[in-house]
């Protein structure tokens, strides 16, 4: 099986079933508790690209960072919303898994199977 990390927040209840489901399918994911070590750039462009996803996409609008941030200005680039991600990662959607250069949201949990 291929190597599979999960970017983890362990306050989020999806996030710990997410995790709880990995660990059920006897695996055990390399966890990255990014609000504690936010992915770069390049990581989250990386992931963006394996969920065919725009970065505000996987922006957690409802977040007040995200309007303080202003990452709903649409007059910011692609990477600049993505520098603005990185630097409040309590914007980016959790869980994200991923394994063998595919990626999933994991909401609702059963969603990361499709990778596995």
């Amino acid at each position: 099986m291929a190597k599979v990390k999960i970017y983890h927040n362990p306050r989020c209840s999806k996030s710990r079933a997410t995790l709880e489901l990995l660990r059920e399918r006897g695996v055990e994911p390399e966890i990255v508790e990014y609000l504690q070590t936010p992915p770069s750039a390049q990581e989250l462009d990386s992931l963006l690209r394996m969920l065919s996803l725009e970065p505000r996409d996987l922006a957690r609008k409802n977040e007040p960072a995200y309007k303080q941030a202003s990452i709903d200005d649409p007059q910011l680039s692609r990477l600049e919303v993505i520098d603005r991600m990185v630097a409040n990662p309590v914007v980016i959607e959790r869980p994200v898994v991923v394994s063998g250069g595919r990626a999933a949201i994991g909401r609702p949990p059963g969603n990361v199977l499709a990778i596995l």
